[in-house]
């Protein structure tokens, strides 16, 4: 990587003005291995399409800023990040949150290939990769958080991941824009819907966090 390739400062200082402007705290250590994260992300990113998201000015806003805007709105101890694709949100809430246990799953074999090497490197702890289909994954318990990032519909995410959300737990999906027929959906499956607005810094659009609190389990 030459001089003019290492984004790391730009980034450095995007990350330190956007946490400031989302009022979140992070000590330097976790700064620096988010942007580790992004380093590798944007590594792999050259031979494998696990993101959209290539121009390196954008990547900490709408990876690392976006992910992080549901920080206080995660519930645990135990997270799944449902279709994580390369570890968003799921890589890095867990870098934010080291006391929570976060197991990511997706069913695309690069991608899990991905979040295991982003794993060792980052030694993340607090984390398991499981590759697998939603509908086929048997965890051995279930979750007080079952996170997605534009997985599916709310209806749908909701039929799929209810089973997986301990009592008291709840669904948290990220979405941009919300249809108001979409949330009137949601009543029959659950006790509690909830809209939250979120606020990224250097990002245009509607971001909002759907909280489902499913009304049965099974």
């Amino acid at each position: 990587m030459n001089a003019g390739d290492d984004w790391t400062p730009h980034w450095r200082e995007q990350l330190r003005s956007g946490l400031a402007a989302m009022a979140l705290v992070l000590d330097h250590a976790q700064q620096e291995k988010l942007l580790d994260y992004l380093r590798l992300l944007r590594k792999w990113n050259r031979a494998f399409n696990l993101t959209a998201v290539r121009t390196p000015g954008e990547m900490v806003p709408r990876h690392l800023l976006d992910s992080l805007s549901i920080l206080g709105l995660v519930e645990g101890p135990s997270v799944l990040d449902v279709g994580s694709g390369p570890g968003l949100p799921g890589i890095p809430l867990a870098v934010a949150r080291p006391d929570l246990a976060f197991t990511l799953l997706d069913g695309n074999g690069k991608k899990t290939r991905f979040l295991r090497q982003a794993k060792m490197e980052l030694a993340l702890r607090n984390v398991d990769v499981v590759r697998a289909r939603v509908e086929s994954f048997q965890p051995p318990g279930r979750f007080h958080t079952v996170t997605s990032r534009a997985f599916s519909s709310l209806l749908q995410f909701s039929a799929l991941c209810s089973r997986l959300v301990a009592d008291e737990g709840c669904l948290l999906a990220m979405k941009g824009g919300v249809a108001n027929q979409e949330i009137s959906a949601l009543h029959s499956r659950c006790s509690a819907v909830e809209v939250v607005a979120l606020r990224v810094p250097e990002t245009t659009g509607q971001r909002h966090a759907v909280i489902m609190r499913p009304r049965s389990r099974g």
